[in-house]
């Protein structure tokens, strides 16, 4: 089959046909959603013995809040609630070792406990996320390996923000009443 000039079918009108299709099954394209009232104006609180520079937990949260239209004050005063992170444990544990005795694989585990609070009292209770990685200690480049343990280190500390969020979304979420839309059924039973 050839195609001619009057066959050729433009890139934008397949885009449109394609959009209106998976619009018309109910597809929709995952936008921002709106925060939980809660979350808009936020504090985030490290409780810490000796640390004397932030872990790399909070400049995710921090990144992350901000990206879904969140404001992160500096003051606890301004906030509407603030996030607490109450433990943040970075444990390393030996998984293998090499004939010569030494280790040659680590494991990482990051464990966070956190509360939501607000100025009436705990908004969320205390929960508790950890993240488990693997990573192959090389004895003969110590310091490169070092370094790969704090990058990954970091990057679980991302992820762990991540999760605190939806986790906390999805909590406020189901705490927040909906109001009935006029097409919702009534299933509750009736008196007779």
């Amino acid at each position: 089959m050839c195609i001619t000039e009057n066959m050729r079918v433009s890139l934008p009108v397949v885009a449109l046909f394609v959009a209106a299709l998976a619009s018309a099954c109910g597809f929709q394209l995952r936008g921002r959603q709106a925060l939980p009232p809660a979350l808009s104006q936020v504090f985030i609180q490290v409780q810490s013995e000796y640390g004397v520079l932030e872990p790399p937990i909070v400049a995710a949260l921090r990144r992350s809040l901000r990206a879904r239209g969140a404001t992160v004050v500096r003051k606890a005063w301004q906030a509407d609630s603030a996030l607490v992170i109450e433990q943040l444990e970075n444990t390393r544990r030996i998984l293998s070792v090499g004939s010569d005795g030494k280790a040659i694989e680590y494991e990482l585990t990051t464990t966070v406990r956190y509360a939501l609070r607000d100025d009436k009292d705990n908004r969320i209770p205390p929960q508790q996320l950890s993240l488990t990685r693997d990573y192959l200690f090389n004895s003969e480049a110590v310091l490169a390996t070092e370094a790969e343990e704090r990058k990954l280190r970091d990057v679980m500390q991302a992820e762990l923000a991540e999760l605190m969020l939806l986790r906390l979304e999805s909590t406020l979420a189901a705490q927040t009443p909906h109001p009935k839309s006029p097409g919702d059924f009534d299933l509750s039973p009736r008196e007779r």
